[in-house]
């Protein structure tokens, strides 16, 4: 069924709250970006929150500095530390768990994978693609994630088109934005008085159809064009074209592999903030008792030891070669497993580096071609 595509209402800023009101009655929880800790993270709203505004955000390559003005703009920054992988692919969880009986018998159970509809609000274009490259590993294959799926379906994604992109995005390059072509059920382009908005789905509509909206003058309709074109001409920063795989694989032996292990620290932030990357261990943990335990998955990084860790051998036993699997993975044969590069240009990975490598430099460096 294709998508509506309602283009010509506006959503004036004083009706914000009855966009959160439509969400709720809806039967949605509302989560949206908020200010916690020097940084802006998604939150659940509680019934009497509105939507922070004058945020602005200073990003840099191991610089990450939250700031305020006087703006009415809800959204007038590029992104924070999370994206929706939280949402759907739990940093910490249950996949089942077990107990012994009175006669001494194992008895297994599932948790319960039942999920609270949830409504999130300022999602960009780089996360909407890094969803469905997760949806592509953990949907698509021969056998679909449950608990990944449960926590999907429920999801209503408010989309807002990138107006204020950072220094270390480079969305443009990898084809990812800053404007969201699909994904989305309902998509915002802000401007000082409020919103053009359109459905992308018939969950969306729904909600569309609630909202005080009016029609859409020329005049916003350029601005909000305009304002596209600047948020794309104004990204400095870029991938090499094309499907780098075949470049990366025939310089695994590049002596800029150790240069870069000189200055990582096998933190593994970039794994943690990145919208894409998936790698988790699973363990069990019992009780004292030994009566019951918990069979737990929970994020890992290809940073760390034990994620090479083989049979009394750690494969990977250096930094240059964590950060080559890491890259040459990322950038390389995710062309040959998923049809496309593992990044989606949302630059998290430098403003996070504790050290500030950007990948997009090393990569260039690599491969020799020009940044």
């Amino acid at each position: 069924m294709e998508a509506p595509r309602s283009v010509n209402s506006f959503l004036p800023r004083k009706a914000l709250d009855a966009l959160l009101s439509a969400l709720r009655d809806g039967g949605y929880d509302c989560a949206a970006p908020v200010v916690r800790d020097g940084a802006v993270v998604y939150t659940r709203l509680q019934a009497q929150d509105r939507l922070p505004h004058g945020i602005s955000i200073q990003q840099a390559p191991g610089r990450y500095r939250v700031g305020f003005t006087d703006s009415p703009r809800n959204f007038s920054w590029a992104n924070g530390p999370q994206a929706l992988k939280p949402f759907v692919f739990t940093a910490h969880e249950t996949l089942w768990s077990a107990r012994r009986d009175p006669d001494g018998n194992l008895c297994f159970t599932e948790p319960d994978r039942n999920v609270d509809p949830v409504a999130i609000i300022g999602v960009r274009s780089c996360d909407l693609a890094a969803l469905a490259l997760q949806d592509r590993h953990f949907l698509d294959g021969a056998c679909a994630d449950p608990h990944y799926q449960a926590r999907r379906a429920s999801l209503f994604l408010v989309a807002v088109n990138c107006s204020h992109p950072s220094d270390t995005c480079f969305c443009v390059s990898t084809g990812d934005g800053p404007a969201a072509s699909d994904g989305y059920d309902l998509l915002l382009d802000e401007l000082d008085d409020g919103f053009v908005i359109q459905a992308g789905s018939p969950e969306g509509q729904k909600i569309l159809d609630r909202l005080p909206v009016v029609s859409t003058t020329d005049r916003q309709l350029q601005d909000i064009n305009r304002q596209n074109r600047h948020a794309a001409e104004c990204q400095t920063r870029r991938l090499p074209p094309g499907n780098l795989e075949p470049a990366l694989f025939a310089n695994l032996d590049h002596p800029h592999w150790q240069t870069v292990a000189e200055r990582c620290l096998s933190c593994g932030n970039c794994t943690s903030v990145c919208p894409t990357c998936f790698c988790y261990r699973e363990l069990d943990q019992g009780t004292l008792d030994s009566d019951h335990s918990e069979h737990i998955r929970e994020w890992d990084s290809c940073f760390t030891q034990g994620h090479s860790y083989i049979h009394g051998v750690t494969i990977r036993a250096g930094t240059d070669l964590r950060y080559r699997q890491w890259l040459a993975h990322k950038l390389g044969s995710w062309h040959s497993q998923y049809g496309r590069s593992g990044c989606v240009g949302c630059g998290r990975c430098i403003s996070w580096c504790p050290v500030g490598i950007d990948l997009t430099e090393e990569v260039a460096t690599i491969v020799g071609a020009a940044s």
